[in-house]
């Protein structure tokens, strides 16, 4: 996805604005005619004033509070030699404080008319050298190399930027979030609390997660429905050593029913089934026999019992359980995916 330049930005902005006059439903929201009062002066929290309609569709809520995005971008412990990767800059509040700190910030934008309304706003300043703008959809494209990731996070590509941020490489230090308060609470869910499931348990696989703050919706404009949170998080260097789609594969089968006993969950005939046919496919592939009369149902129950493992519940077990299990199927040549 190319890089996109000033003089390209003002061009789409400029067509979009000549379309939008005329026919103002056949792209995004239209734009508002700025009042006398308004024309030409900047926002109470020192932005510049915007004229088009923020796209709730593409998850714009910007964050107008700047005690909340200091308070971000001090939980990220920026140093002046990091690059910084922003997922969804809008208008640039957060963008700002952290040109800052920051040796560099790399900012991915969706919206061209946003990523203008950036450049415009450091355009002549002392950070200008230090912005690189990105247009384009942020899970389309690879990431760049970068230090620290923070986001005021579109809530549609919540779960899809979490994984793409947990399995980029090389290892980043931290991403500092902001998400829908009920996805940052699944995420940092433990054991035994209402919340917890595959989100909470794939995460904390692979790194630390912590709640920073909670921001109210009035924090944002426009307002979204919904209250947010503040997450960090904080890779495991090194990563552990598992195959994510076996881990997955195993921890869906745990979670489908939750409440519901391991081995309750494994005579469901469909899964039974399917690691059937795993297992003689793995025999076949690495010249094992497959013995008389073997039934997957009982191999599977009798992994269960030895490990004590029969009458658990996957909201109870933390990772340490599933890292156990899938060790014992795989010595049974059972795999999941």
């Amino acid at each position: 996805m190319p890089k996109i330049t000033t003089q390209q930005l003002r061009k789409r902005t400029q067509a979009s604005a000549a379309t939008a006059s005329i026919k103002p439903q056949t792209i995004g929201a239209p734009y508002q005619k700025q009042s006398p009062k308004t024309k030409g002066t900047g926002s109470s929290d020192g932005s510049r004033h915007f004229g088009p309609m923020f796209n709730k569709e593409l998850g714009q809520h910007i964050l107008i509070n700047p005690l909340v995005s200091q308070g971000i971008v001090d939980k990220a412990n920026l140093k002046q030699t990091d690059t910084v990767l922003e997922v969804g800059p809008g208008t640039g509040n957060l963008t700002v404080k952290i040109l800052e700190q920051a040796k560099k910030v790399v900012a991915c934008e969706a919206d061209a008319r946003l990523a203008a309304e950036l450049t415009k706003r450091v355009q002549g300043g002392p950070f200008q050298h230090k912005l690189e703008i990105l247009h384009g959809d942020v899970m389309k494209r690879d990431l760049p190399y970068f230090d620290v990731c923070i986001s005021n996070t579109p809530y549609q590509i919540s779960s899809p930027l979490t994984f793409k941020l947990i399995f980029h490489r090389p290892l980043f230090r931290c991403a500092v979030l902001m998400f829908q308060r009920e996805f940052a609470l699944r995420l940092i869910a433990r054991p035994g609390d209402s919340l917890y499931g595959r989100l909470a348990v794939n995460c904390q696989l692979y790194s630390k997660v912590t709640h920073v703050m909670k921001v109210g919706k009035n924090n944002f404009k426009p307002p979204p429905n919904v209250e947010s949170s503040v997450v960090k998080i904080e890779p495991l260097n090194p990563p552990p050593p598992v195959d994510f789609e076996e881990w997955d594969g195993l921890v869906r089968i745990a979670f489908s029913r939750k409440h519901k006993t391991l081995a309750a969950n494994f005579k469901n005939t469909a899964i039974l089934q399917m690691l059937d046919e795993n297992y003689r496919t793995f025999c076949a592939s690495n010249d094992l026999m497959v013995e008389d009369g073997f039934q997957i149902k009982d191999k599977v129950l009798s992994i269960l019992d030895q490990l004590g493992y029969s009458d658990s519940r996957a909201s109870k077990m933390d990772i340490h359980d599933f890292l156990k299990l899938l060790s014992a199927f795989h010595d049974a040549n059972i795999h999941f995916c």
